[in-house]
């Protein structure tokens, strides 16, 4: 056993997913040696092992076997989400369907019959009406990673026996669960009330969907949200908006906000898109229905903007699916910041309640597009006059409050605030490499002012995630709260709440004025957004670029070929 408990770990996962990128920070923040191997194929994952001689192998997120002949060999730690017992590929769906309130994430070891092995570790948590995807996220990301600490510490004791699955046990009330089909998920329109279409939605949130029929055409739709004022016939479309649908039930309605035509045989792949979108002109005579940010904020009804006030703070907070910021997004969330920016408030706090803050610009909207490239670049620079939008409001200071993950330009826009409050479980990607992209939203600005020119180029090329704790080490956030999501968002209240107090405000005010014509006399925000955007047009226009291929892989979900160098350690 390695000295001081620390251990060599082989992350082997189907994805480097939010949940395995986590466990990737949290492991090296306390000082493992830590790796990642694709599960691509049994002969790369021994390989992987071979070169990499863990003390341990961590399975985050696994889709298939681990090979029996690995092990056998090594300690196999698997992380399954559900509670002791619970066997099964849907775990996460069964629960939602069935409105259980509480669920678990169980640490076993891996055997020959799947998620039936000793195990090291279980913790429950809470679980709430939302999206599988954002569940995942959060509580379950939460669960999971306390459980992964709370199995490794004890593995690298070395004198710790995991526990037998025996059902006969009274905490475990866990069972054996099948496939999660599309036969669970119909919705029966004219039957089913609200609450059973928003869990039949949700549980199927991101993938697979819930397949369904709309004018004659099959889809699949996906997320589902509450409407508290809009009826119709149940089934039937009755309103659009931002780019989302709301379909009636027969005690209410629910908004979808995206859509996937199911693929016909030999046809092309197909991805999610807005719904309106992806409908079209099938919507003609459909109603649009806006809602703003501020009306947004006191129903219960699907906004991708909400905007309220409190103690002297505006909230203007923001969730867009995936976390992924179209052009029509960028622009609408631009007209929702001005208008927040003239509101008699000292304090603005910028993000959502919950899961993601931002990943940058929309590929999947760009990947339809008539013309990607052209529309990449309408994207960029969308995202860029948000940015330069915050960079110059002098008269109030600007809060990100990082609730969740964000990544390349989504970081960038979070980062342009006066100061970044990040929840302690955020896990950031401070690059834009891995597609192809140099970045814009004023990047080579902000980020060297936070953490310096060498570490700006070190994030930026070793494309590798941080881990919030990290984050704040080094000047990329400010401030970082342990706890779930509703205690972050308790702090996040309380602090801006005395930063709009403070007797020192006026003073910093007008230090942020001095320091920012400082800065744009120094070199124009203009001059740094024009040599950003001299290497993106590059990026977008040349079609040998890598960003046109990769862009491609990431939208239709192609799998890779083989592990990433950066991740093997």
């Amino acid at each position: 056993m390695p000295s001081e408990g620390t251990l060599r770990i082989l992350l082997v996962a189907s994805a480097f997913n939010s949940l395995t990128q986590r466990v990737h920070t949290e492991l090296r923040d306390r000082g493992h040696t830590v790796a990642v191997e694709l599960a691509l194929g049994d002969d790369p994952v021994r390989a992987a092992v071979a070169r990499f001689a863990p003390d341990l192998i961590l399975a985050p997120m696994l889709t298939r076997a681990v090979p029996e002949d690995v092990w056998t060999r090594h300690p196999v730690l698997i992380v399954h989400p559900g509670p002791k017992g619970d066997r099964g590929p849907s775990s996460l769906d069964w629960a939602i369907h069935e409105g259980a309130r509480e669920w678990g994430v169980t640490v076993l070891q891996a055997v020959a019959e799947m998620d039936a092995g000793p195990i090291w570790a279980s913790v429950p948590f809470p679980l709430r009406p939302c999206g599988k995807s954002e569940a995942y996220r959060t509580e379950v990301a939460d669960a999971a990673l306390e459980a992964v600490l709370l199995a490794v510490e004890r593995f690298a004791s070395g004198v710790f026996e995991p526990e037998p699955l025996d059902y006969a046990r009274p905490d475990v009330r866990g069972r054996l669960r099948p496939y999660h089909t599309q036969e669970y998920r119909r919705i029966d329109w004219p039957a089913d009330d609200t609450a059973t279409v928003l869990r039949k939605l949700r549980s199927a949130d991101s993938q697979p969907g819930v397949l369904d029929e709309l004018y004659g055409r099959e889809f699949f739709l996906h997320g589902g949200h509450p409407e508290d004022l809009l009826r119709g016939e149940p089934g039937r479309i009755i309103a659009t908006r931002e780019g989302a649908i709301c379909r009636a039930t027969v005690d209410g309605a629910v908004w979808i906000p995206q859509l996937r035509p199911r693929r016909t045989p030999g046809g092309p792949a197909t991805f999610k898109l807005p719904a309106a979108l992806v409908l079209g002109d099938l919507l003609a005579g459909v109603p649009e229905s806006p809602v703003g940010p501020a009306e947004a904020g006191g129903r219960i009804t699907w906004s991708e903007l909400r905007y309220r006030e409190e103690r002297g703070v505006g909230y203007l907070e923001f969730g867009f699916p995936a976390g992924a910021m179209s052009t029509g997004q960028c622009r609408r969330l631009l007209a929702a910041y001005r208008a927040a920016c003239a509101r008699p408030t000292s304090v603005l706090v910028l993000g959502p309640q919950r899961d993601f803050f931002s990943n940058g610009i929309h590929l999947n909207t760009i990947e339809a597009a008539a013309d990607p490239a052209e529309e990449s670049w309408l994207n960029i620079n969308a995202m860029d006059d948000l940015v330069e939008a915050i960079l110059t409001t002098t008269d109030k200071l600007t809060v990100s409050a990082v609730a969740g993950n964000a990544a390349a330009g989504g970081l960038m826009l979070a980062i342009a605030a006066d100061e970044v409050w990040c929840r302690a479980s955020a896990v950031l990607n401070p690059h834009y490499r891995l597609m192809g992209l140099y970045g814009s939203e004023y990047w080579t600005y902000t980020l060297p002012r936070r953490v310096g020119a060498a570490e700006a180029g070190r994030l930026t090329g070793a494309a590798l995630p941080v881990g919030a704790r990290e984050a704040e080490a080094i000047g990329l956030v400010d401030a970082v709260r342990p706890g779930s999501a509703g205690d972050f968002r308790a702090w996040v209240r309380e602090r801006a709440a005395r930063l709009a107090a403070s007797p020192d405000l006026t003073a910093r005010l007008l230090e942020k004025k001095r320091r920012r014509a400082a800065d744009e006399e120094e070199k124009p925000l203009a001059a740094y957004r024009d040599e950003e955007l001299a290497h993106m047009r590059r990026n977008f226009l040349d079609p040998a670029e890598p960003y046109h291929r990769l862009r491609r892989d990431f939208v239709h979900k192609v799998c890779p070929t083989a592990t990433p160098e950066h991740l093997r350690g």
